[in-house]
């Protein structure tokens, strides 16, 4: 049953991941929000579904980051529909670099990646948002291959823990389960080797370790040859 419940776990991640990764992009200039956007949509194959604000503090109240220490915590701890955030570094009121730090200061349930862009290359501004947590640091105005780097970005953020155990969970299933049909397969070879050493007039005392070494390795061997020929 609990192995049921992960592959389930699975299941829904890779249809969570089939119906596209939602990306917040944060912009004061409605040109290069539709410029971004446009270019997601044309080289993402439909792969991102965008979400556009012109504001720090508009994607702060997206992401519930500006809730109120009054307000309930079955609200504070929702669930953010986010994958990744894109956003521009210059903007009035709150710039990109406090938005990252905003959202790295935050306890979601899984981490968001934060990608700023910039048209300005300034090697100070580009290594204090990487120290302080950004994914990537793209310069204006964005390629198609940044478009790859943000599905790379998005995909290793797609809840990996779940998938990595769902993965693990099944695959001590499938040896402990070869590892079963394994020993009831071999049992009656095994003891006929044995009662054939008993019944020797040779004194193996000093060779039986080896040879349980022997007989350890081989059916270890057995065991991955059919694991991995399932």
């Amino acid at each position: 049953m609990e192995l049921e419940l992960e592959l389930e776990k699975e299941k829904g991640a890779e249809m969570e991941m089939e119906m596209g990764m939602r990306v917040l992009v944060v912009d004061d200039s409605p040109i290069d929000r539709k410029i971004v956007e446009g270019l997601l949509k044309r080289n993402g194959n439909g792969f991102f579904k965008v979400i556009a604000v012109d504001s720090g503090l508009k994607a702060m109240e997206l992401l519930r980051l500006n809730k109120q220490k009054s307000e309930p915590e079955s609200l504070a701890s929702k669930e953010i529909n986010i994958d990744i955030i894109l956003t521009d570094y210059c903007m009035p009121e709150m710039t990109g670099y406090d938005l990252l730090r905003a959202v790295k200061e935050q306890n979601f349930s899984r981490t968001i990646p934060v990608v700023i862009m910039s048209s300005e290359n300034e090697p100070q501004r580009i290594s204090r948002c990487k120290a302080d947590g950004a994914e990537d640091f793209i310069l204006k105005p964005l390629q198609t291959n940044d478009v790859q780097k943000l599905r790379n970005y998005a995909n290793r953020s797609a809840k990996p823990s779940k998938l990595k155990s769902g993965t693990k969970r099944k695959m001590t299933n499938q040896l402990e389960l070869a590892s079963a049909m394994n020993i009831t397969e071999w049992k009656p070879h095994l003891s006929r080797v044995v009662m054939v050493l008993k019944s020797s007039r040779l004194d193996i005392s000093p060779y039986f370790p080896l040879a349980c070494k022997v007989v350890v390795l081989f059916y270890a061997m057995l065991c991955l040859n059919q694991l991995l020929h399932r």
